[in-house]
């Protein structure tokens, strides 16, 4: 599976890179605090696989970095996903890495 840092999406966002960022957290999570992009909970995810680009990076992440990992194994495995790039760490990690100001707590 194909990882990035958390300051590697911070560099792509600065440099105007085209891909999809990919929230799979519960919406509750995602008003708490989100880094923008897409929400598509994990719960969701089978019935809104049509919303999910295949023609573009898209960098999948979570709170920890758990949930997206299982999502791409299964987008991978199930239904011929190869775009996808997991955040490693997840949002704690860019709240660490990137931006301490963001409260997800």
């Amino acid at each position: 599976m194909k990882e990035i840092t958390a300051q590697e999406l911070r560099r792509m966002k600065d440099s105007g890179e085209h891909f999809v960022i990919l929230d799979v957290r519960e919406p509750y999570e995602v008003e708490m605090c989100g880094i923008g992009g897409m929400c598509l909970p994990m719960s969701q995810l089978i019935d809104r696989l049509a919303e999910i680009p295949k023609d573009l990076p898209v960098v999948v992440h979570c709170r920890s970095g758990s949930r997206s990992c299982a999502v791409i194994d299964t987008l991978t495995m199930r239904y011929g996903f190869s775009n996808l790039i997991n955040l490693k760490g997840g949002i704690q990690a860019w709240q660490e890495e990137v931006d301490p100001t963001l409260h997800c707590d």
